[in-house]
């Protein structure tokens, strides 16, 4: 089948697609354990924050799964989780530039994610970008 985004090498099986999830995958694994963590060691210093990043987490996951394209709606999934990612990122990242106290405690969204090496900010703009590319080669 010509439409087939596996047969069109535009899958997430191979190449640069398997990158992305892989490090999508290592995001929702790092981000649950760090928010697990906090959530049942310390939960009460900094709430919003320790929920920001269990929420981040369960994108992070979303995304996964939906640019590995499990599931029945995949893409529908990873547009949802990555659209969502970048709203969430450049929203807690600008609000802890603007007042650092909002937060007592970091997520890992907060400076657009600086504390992971700014990944988190250029994460969503790579999964949009895939998405867009692989989007088009299935409609050709």
């Amino acid at each position: 089948m010509s439409g087939d985004r596996r047969s069109a090498g535009t899958g997430t099986s191979t190449g640069a697609g398997r990158v992305l999830v892989a490090v999508y995958g290592v995001f929702a694994l790092a981000a649950t354990a760090r928010s697990l963590v906090q959530l049942l060691t310390k939960a009460d210093e900094a709430p919003v924050a320790y929920g920001l990043s269990a929420l981040a987490a369960l994108v992070y996951v979303a995304a996964t799964l939906g640019l590995a394209e499990v599931g029945p709606d995949p893409r529908r999934l990873a547009w949802a989780a990555v659209g969502f990612e970048l709203v969430g990122v450049l929203t807690v990242g600008t609000l802890t530039v603007l007042d650092p106290e909002l937060f007592p405690d970091a997520t890992v969204w907060s400076s657009y994610g600086a504390g992971y090496g700014w990944l988190p900010l250029l994460l969503p703009f790579a999964g949009i970008a895939w998405l867009w590319h692989t989007g088009r080669a299935r409609s050709t």
